[in-house]
This record gives C-alpha cells, sequence and structure tokens, in this order.
C-alpha cells in the first residue's frame, strides 16, 4: 500500500514536472517566434484597427432598430419600441415601398448573378486560348478599365447615348430604318441596360481573378491532353474549368452573400421617376426614409434585415458546397 502510494506521488510530481517544462519551452518558442515575426504583426495592426473601430464598435448602434430614435440620446438610453422592440420591423413590411425595394433587390441581383458570373469566367477562358500574348493583354486591360469608372461617369456616357430622341443609339437606329428604343424610360428595357451595364462594367476585372487561377494549372495536363488527341473544348471541359472549380465556388459563395445587398450608386444614377417602379432597391428605399425621411429606426431595422439575410444566403451557399465535396469559406 505504501509502495502504490509512493508510485502515485512519484507520477504526479513526474506530470507537475513535464508540465513546467512544456510551460516553459512553449513560451520560449513563443518569445522567439514573436521576435522573429513582430513586424508583420506591427503591420496587422492597422487593419484590425480600422476594423474595431469603423466596423464593430458602429455595430451598437444596431441597437436603434429595436429602439425609438432620439438625437438627444445615447442608443443605451432610448426606450424600447412598442411590440417587444418589433415595432419598425413590423412597419416595414406594412410599407408597400419596402416590398416594392425588395422585389427589385432579389429581382435584379438576381438577374445580376445569372448574367454577370458566369461572364467572366467565358472572357478568362477566351483569353486563355488566345495564341497572341501582345493582342492578350490588349484586350484584358480595354476590358477591365470600367470598373475604374465610377457610376457616375457611367450613368452620364448611358444617358448621352441611350437617350430616346438625341442618344446616338437610337440615332443610328433611327437612320436605319427602326424605332427609338426606350433604354432607361421603359421598365423591360431599363431593366435589360441595367444589368448589361454592370456586366460591362465588371466582366475585365473579374477576369483577372480567373486568369491568375487557370495559371496554377500544371502545364503538363494540357501537354498530356494534347498526346491524347484532345481538342481546345475537351482541354477547357476537362482541365481548365475543374482546375477552378474551387475559385468559382467561393465567387459563387460571396455572389450569394450578397443576392439581397448591392450598391447604392448604380440604381440610384441610373433611376429615373419612370422607372421607379423597377430602379427602387433597399439602399435607395434607405436613402429616402432615412436620410430624407429622418426615420432612423425604421431604416436600421431594413438594413439590419437586409444584413441577416444575406448572412443567411452565404451560410447555406457554403453549407452545400461543402456537401457537393468543396471546400467553401467558413
Amino acid at each position: 500500500m505504501v509502495l502504490v502510494m509512493e508510485e502515485s506521488t512519484v507520477g504526479k510530481g513526474q506530470t507537475e514536472s513535464l508540465r513546467t517544462v512544456n510551460l516553459a519551452d512553449r513560451r520560449k518558442r513563443f518569445k522567439l517566434y514573436m521576435h522573429k515575426y513582430w513586424t508583420l504583426y506591427a503591420l496587422l495592426a492597422l487593419p484590425i484597427t480600422y476594423f474595431i473601430v469603423f466596423k464593430y464598435i458602429p455595430m451598437t448602434y444596431i441597437q436603434i432598430a429595436f429602439k425609438r430614435y432620439s438625437i438627444v440620446q445615447s442608443p443605451w438610453q432610448m426606450p424600447l419600441a412598442n411590440n417587444r422592440g418589433w415595432q419598425y420591423f413590423i412597419q416595414a413590411f406594412k410599407t408597400p415601398d419596402f416590398h416594392r425595394a425588395l422585389r427589385n433587390t432579389f429581382m435584379l441581383n438576381f438577374l445580376d448573378l445569372l448574367m454577370g458570373f458566369p461572364a467572366p469566367i467565358i472572357l478568362a477562358l477566351l483569353l486563355n486560348e488566345l495564341p497572341f500574348k501582345g493582342f492578350k493583354r490588349v484586350t484584358q486591360t480595354v476590358a477591365y478599365m470600367p470598373h475604374f469608372l465610377s457610376w457616375i461617369i457611367i450613368s452620364g456616357l448611358a444617358r448621352q447615348l441611350f437617350a430616346p430622341t438625341s442618344g446616338l443609339v437610337n440615332i443610328v437606329i433611327q437612320r436605319l430604318g427602326g424605332q427609338a428604343i426606350p433604354f432607361l424610360n421603359e421598365p423591360v428595357h431599363w431593366v435589360i441596360t441595367y444589368v448589361l451595364l454592370g456586366v460591362w462594367q465588371s466582366m475585365g476585372w473579374n477576369t483577372i481573378i480567373y486568369l491568375a487561377a487557370i495559371t496554377a494549372i500544371s502545364p503538363e495536363l494540357y501537354e498530356a491532353a494534347d498526346i491524347d488527341g484532345a481538342g481546345r473544348l475537351q482541354k477547357i471541359w476537362y482541365i481548365t474549368l475543374p482546375g477552378i472549380k474551387g475559385t468559382i465556388v467561393v465567387l459563387l459563395i460571396l455572389a450569394l452573400g450578397n443576392i439581397l445587398g448591392g450598391g447604392f450608386d448604380r440604381p440610384y444614377t441610373l433611376g429615373n421617376p419612370l422607372v421607379r417602379n423597377v430602379s427602387e432597391v433597399i439602399p435607395t428605399f434607405v436613402y429616402s426614409w432615412g436620410i430624407k425621411g429622418l426615420q432612423f429606426s425604421l431604416t436600421t431595422a431594413v438594413g439590419l434585415f437586409q444584413s441577416a439575410v444575406g448572412v443567411i444566403f452565404l451560410l447555406g451557399a457554403d453549407f452545400f458546397a461543402k456537401r457537393a465535396g468543396e471546400r467553401g469559406i467558413v
């Protein structure tokens, strides 16, 4: 019995000494690691500070969605809204303008995804097949230059080109014997113009991502395919597309997460009273009701709903991507 107690005592002592040694060793390795890489963490401090100050601290104002806004009180002092704080969510869903903005946001973002997501993939595949490197570089540069134009400039160009009577495009159509097309003054034509302008503006920039992914594919695969007698379409289908499938899935997940998002400048600058029924989206609704109408609690509730739905779409797309055998982003 005494021997057993002595052995257990020795075992405990050895365990404690091993823990002390391991802890000291970890501290030593941590100090060496920080001494070697402290500059990287110093560089990382600035973006982390940016996100904390401008992203996370403002999140405290989300509670405005559940309270009666008062300009003279802090969000912590504002009284809770009716219906246990859900007053403004209920009010939003009872507002016809919000229903219209929600419908248009889904519609326009879905059309953007349907038309705009495959476009850079197709362009990247075409550029990758070009044998003339100089022409490839020029085409790529011309394609991604619209990305650097603001929507203020693009909308100004669009109004000059697609005006019903004085626009260059309609002048050419009329001189060829056709009728003027109301590109920006009729809802259906406005939606088509809106989507195509978005594809034109973003296609070239997104192509860069896919071209970078294509360069990571081993050239030996293409050489083996040439030996086997594979054609260009077969190499694209069996080598290039599987090689960039991971990139496609990640960008698709991010795009689905933005299905209820979207920017403010594009619909606002291209819209006009004649097409308000299809151009009014959630960002413009928030601007009209929140900034102009001073209904901050209502529009904060709308923004919170928009963000929550976006997170649900993002996590859902990531879940199905992982079930399909892809890596995902979460």
